[in-house]
């Protein structure tokens, strides 16, 4: 990971909020981080910093953040991934902001652009006033949302839209499809942030039954309004929510959440030859149970071409773009669920607590230093 640091001192194209400085002082800006792994109840579990502004390597863009959203990859760095020497760690993968200056080889951007992104887990995050993103990994951000509406959808849009079309491989297009014949996806936790979208995607751009999981009236709720053709309780036996609503059985499975808790039940639950991808990290599971029903098991980090540099990493740039041109065509919506201000350690410490006790709904979103 890169280190505090490791950053190196900008004296070209600062920021207009730095203002006219001596060259021998090094550019500052405002940022959020972590020097030690806490609870988050704990006294300076986050805290508000200044550090030097970075200078963008050939391919990078230099951001001016305006808004970011809150991810549970946030809280799982927080308690895990502080720096062993104690020096500041910047949280944040979601941002949507304005081009400051770009690097040598840059060809996609140019300063004043509009761009959103979630960026590398390998480089210090977006919770900066400036912030650096590699181009083939930041789109243009769609034009019909605020900054705060926009931050709330690119690690999870990217998430959804990988897991959905390259990991369970369902081919876009609702034409030669026919739901009726038994083709279904199953979204465990849908009114989280990749479930909010997921759901959207798989309802407008594909021919499967969307059965969405949720445990409470608001967020069962929530996932209706976002498109579901069914709604099931994952607090109850999986196969009793299924028969009530006459799908005993799907043929993909999203399990987005407690994966190890429900696990049995999904392989029961699927068809033959189904598929199913996991996100997030379960207690140790069965695979065994997969080889009778001839069933496939795929993972999804949206991360993993930032972190390989594999060669078609700028497939998230051109599938930020896609997703920008859909919102703004009005065939998928903000996921925003709550607003919590500017970006400061006090702000993220309440956003950070709500998604650790697993009752949030949607995105969580801060704008403005």
């Amino acid at each position: 990971m890169i280190s505090v640091d490791s950053f190196s001192r900008s004296f070209d194209n600062a920021s207009s909020r730095l203002g006219s400085r001596s060259p021998c002082k090094e550019f500052r800006m405002k940022a959020v981080a972590f020097t030690r792994s806490l609870p988050i109840d704990a006294a300076g579990a986050l805290v508000d910093i200044d550090l030097p502004v970075p200078e963008p390597l050939p391919y990078d863009l230099r951001v001016a953040v305006r808004a970011v959203s809150v991810n549970p990859v946030d809280t799982k760095v927080r308690r895990n991934g502080a720096h062993a020497d104690g020096t500041p760690r910047v949280l944040g993968w979601d941002a949507v902001g304005v081009v400051e200056s770009v690097g040598s080889a840059v060809t996609r951007f140019q300063p004043g652009d509009r761009v959103w992104y979630a960026g590398s887990i390998a480089r210090n995050g977006s919770n900066a006033e400036l912030h650096l993103v590699d181009e083939r990994l930041a789109g243009r951000a769609p034009a019909s949302l605020t900054d705060a509406q926009a931050a709330a959808l690119p690690l999870t849009g990217i998430t959804a839209w990988e897991l959905l079309f390259d990991r369970l491989l369902v081919p876009p297009g609702k034409r030669g499809r026919d739901s009726a014949a038994g083709e279904s996806l199953l979204v465990m936790g849908a009114a989280g942030g990749v479930g909010s979208i997921l759901v959207q995607l798989a309802r407008r751009l594909t021919g499967l039954t969307v059965i969405g999981s949720a445990s409470r009236p608001e967020t069962q709720a929530w996932v209706r309004e976002l498109g579901a053709h069914h709604v099931i309780d994952h607090g109850r036996p999986l196969g009793e929510e299924l028969r009530r609503i006459d799908r005993p059985e799907v043929t993909h499975v999203a399990s987005l959440t407690h994966t190890d808790v429900h696990f049995t039940q999904l392989v029961e639950a699927l068809a033959p030859q189904g598929r199913i991808a996991l996100i997030d990290d379960p207690e140790p599971i069965d695979v065994r149970l997969l080889k009778r029903k001839s069933a496939s098991l795929h993972w999804e980090l949206m991360f993993t071409r930032a972190l390989f540099g594999t060669p078609d990493m700028v497939a998230q740039h051109h599938l930020l773009n896609d997703l920008a041109a859909l919102v703004d065509d009005g065939v998928v919506r903000s996921t925003l669920g709550e607003h919590y201000g500017r970006i400061t350690a006090a702000n993220l410490t309440r956003a950070h607590a709500l998604i650790e006790s697993g009752r949030a709904r949607g995105k969580i979103v801060l704008e403005g230093f």
